[in-house]
């Protein structure tokens, strides 16, 4: 085992590992690296599907770590994180920390490295986003030492926020790394996992805005009745489980029980993505719609102010909350004849081309990122 960088990457929810799961991987299959996993977060939250099972089916060197509650709040969520990975993190002592994106998780996993002296990875740093997150991910980027980023707005981005552009790689997202590859189930295969008898079918995502909790309940309201009087069959997943998820919880059980509506706590990313590729078009204020339904030309409906800022494409139709403009959206997709196909090497130069993990690997390759200083300064 000499000789060998040791490397952990932390994951808290179902969306990070889909999109981290191809670089592990690909890690794993090279002699120079030792992974190992840190399950936190929704994983280990029964409500949300107990997605730690999947991590631990997949993978060897999993460390599972209870950090919540499903009502803890976002800063305990924090606080409880660092405790038990500064813990880990001082048992293993590791070479990397790789973390993903802005969630509450990334920061802890961020707060431990920078303050232990592990170099700290951080993967999607460097994009917008209209809520809480975009502050979460903009200071695990300050907390950082390697930024594995999407584009080059990223990087720029990064830079006038006084890092190094030695410490930048514009990689590209490795979740179009999965979603290019060859190697997705087959739709009957994903209908029979999840027993699901729709022919046609759009995806219905709806998370909680932060920043918005008064309006949390009203809002998902508004996206339920909307669902529902649009009479269309629909694939619902629920939402995260940042502080607001048990409002909209509360209101699909109470309004979306009908056979229109086949609700998912979670669905394996691979098999979502072949879901995706069959849908109609998606709805509601996941960063996928706004993401990665562009990248199969889906048309999308993106609700409110959570993606605000995040990408631009002809298929994406923004509008704000409220029944009546998400049944406008809704009717004005039913009456295309033909789905808005945006050119791939359009979507492609925003997000990736299907090599990200690729790049990553050359960059863990080249001996100057094991020496990027610990030490950062800001570049004016």
């Amino acid at each position: 085992m000499s000789g060998r960088k040791k490397i952990i990457f932390i994951t808290g929810t179902r969306a990070d590992y889909g999109k981290l799961i191809p670089l592990i991987k690909a890690l794993r299959d090279e002699q120079e690296y030792e992974i190992h996993l840190f399950v936190t977060g929704m994983h280990l939250l029964e409500r949300f599907g107990t997605t730690a099972l999947e991590v631990l089916r997949e993978n060897d060197n999993v460390y599972l770590f209870n950090n919540q509650s499903s009502a803890s709040q976002i800063d305990l969520v924090v606080a409880n994180t660092i405790v038990g990975f500064s813990s880990y993190v001082e048992e293993m002592n590791p070479d990397m920390i790789v973390v993903h994106g802005d969630r509450a998780e990334a920061l802890a996993g961020a707060i431990v490295g920078s303050l232990r002296g592990v170099r700290v990875a951080h993967i999607e740093g460097g994009e917008l986003s209209g809520t809480v997150d975009e502050m979460l991910r903009h200071a695990v980027s300050k907390l950082s030492h390697l930024h594995l980023v999407a584009n080059e707005k990223a990087a720029v981005r990064l830079e006038r926020m006084g890092e190094s552009p030695a410490s930048i790689e514009v990689v590209g997202s490795p979740d179009i790394d999965v979603m290019l590859a060859d190697e997705l189930p087959a739709l009957s295969v994903v209908k029979k996992r999840y027993s699901l008898v729709f022919s046609n079918f759009a995806i219905a995502i709806f998370h909680p805005v932060v920043t918005e909790p008064a309006h949390q309940a009203k809002h998902a309201r508004e996206f339920a009745n909307a669902l529902l009087e649009s009479r269309r069959d629909y694939v619902l997943i629920d939402p995260n489980n940042d502080p607001g998820h048990k409002e909209i919880m509360r209101v699909y059980d109470d309004l979306l029980q009908t056979d229109r509506i086949a609700r998912y706590p979670s669905i394996r990313f691979s098999h979502f993505l072949t879901l995706l590729k069959s849908a109609e078009f998606v709805v509601g204020n996941s960063s996928m719609g706004v993401r990665e339904a562009p990248v199969y030309g889906k048309p999308s409906i993106n609700i409110g102010s959570r993606q605000s800022g995040r990408a631009s494409s002809p298929t994406i139709t923004n509008v704000a909350n409220g029944k009546k403009f998400i049944l406008e959206a809704i009717a004005h997709i039913s009456t295309q004849k033909a789905e808005v196909q945006t050119p791939k090497h359009e979507v492609l130069t925003e997000f990736g081309d299907g090599k990200a993990v690729e790049r990553i690997i050359d960059t863990f390759r080249k001996p100057r990122t094991w020496k990027i200083p610990l030490q950062k300064q800001f570049l004016d």
